[in-house]
């Protein structure tokens, strides 16, 4: 019984086999340990960052500070407009037929709540901006940048109006057709 296992292992065949098996296993371990190595990571002492973040030019600070400030404020959160927004916008040659997608960025779980109690007065605001828009414009990316500048502008001024707040970060076009 073992001269069969003798034979089994001299065919050229599982001797490849084996050869490439222990290289993969080679590769994941080598592969593994160059993960933790570099995932690692080092502890920074208070001091240490103090030190740092003095050095640092106060425009870096201050974005800083500001990224520091609205994660204070509370997580990112989505909330989708119910229904897509469909609208006819005319162009040069002739008028073309749009739908945009949109979910609006707030921070923390009252500014989304906030947000949802007001769906219909912002999907009135942003029908007014999408309706002034022309389809030149939307045809390029600078003018979809522009279309979500303008439409997060007049949602932060309602809801200034509304609520006291702006509460809205970001208008976020998660889908956009223009036929």
């Amino acid at each position: 019984m073992a001269d069969d296992k003798e034979l089994e292992l001299d065919k050229p065949g599982k001797k490849k086999k084996i050869i490439i098996i222990a290289a993969v296993v080679a590769v994941i371990a080598l592969a593994a340990g160059a993960g933790f190595f570099f995932l690692g990571g080092s502890s920074v002492s208070d001091a240490e960052l103090e030190a740092a973040l003095d050095t640092a030019d106060p425009a870096v600070v201050a974005a800083q500070e500001e990224e520091a400030a609205a994660a204070e404020a509370g997580t990112a959160l989505y909330v989708p407009m119910p229904r897509p927004f469909r609208f006819n916008v005319p162009g040069a040659a002739r008028d073309r037929f749009v739908e945009i997608r949109v979910q609006l960025l707030v921070r923390g779980a009252d500014n989304e709540e906030t947000a949802k109690k007001h769906v219909p007065l912002l999907e009135s605001t942003l029908l007014g901006v999408f309706s002034q828009a022309n389809a030149d414009d939307l045809s390029t990316s600078a003018g979809k940048t522009s279309l979500k500048q303008k439409s997060l502008a007049e949602v932060q001024k309602i809801m200034m109006d509304i609520a006291g707040n702006k509460i809205i970060e970001q208008v976020l076009f998660t889908g956009f057709v223009m036929q």
